[in-house]
């Protein structure tokens, strides 16, 4: 298995599929479901940026934490067949609990 350690103020995120039936039992098309936000676990966080004094500046997201995060902020990655995002941590929305 491949260890991965993002740079900076980057984190790594497995997504985690939005559920596509409502309540009701009605399946929602994939063009249908237009999310702003997406959700998904913290794999990796990097050690943070750099401030212009040259210190850095501690994340506030962790491993393993379930958070949402912007759309159209993550870039995609393919790691071992299995799709990944790396999104700056203020591209980071909310840790859910």
């Amino acid at each position: 298995k491949m260890k991965i350690q993002p740079l900076n103020d980057y984190v790594l995120i497995e997504p985690i599929k939005q559920e596509e039936v409502t309540k009701g039992g009605i399946v929602i098309p994939e063009t249908a479901r237009e999310e702003r936000a997406i959700r998904g676990k913290v794999m990796a966080v990097g050690p943070g940026r750099l401030n212009d004094k040259g210190e850095r500046l501690p994340m506030n997201v962790k491993e393993g934490q379930v958070v949402i995060f912007k759309k159209y902020a993550p870039d995609e990655v393919k790691i071992d067949d299995k799709e990944y995002y790396f999104v700056r941590e203020d591209d980071v929305l909310a840790i859910i609990e």
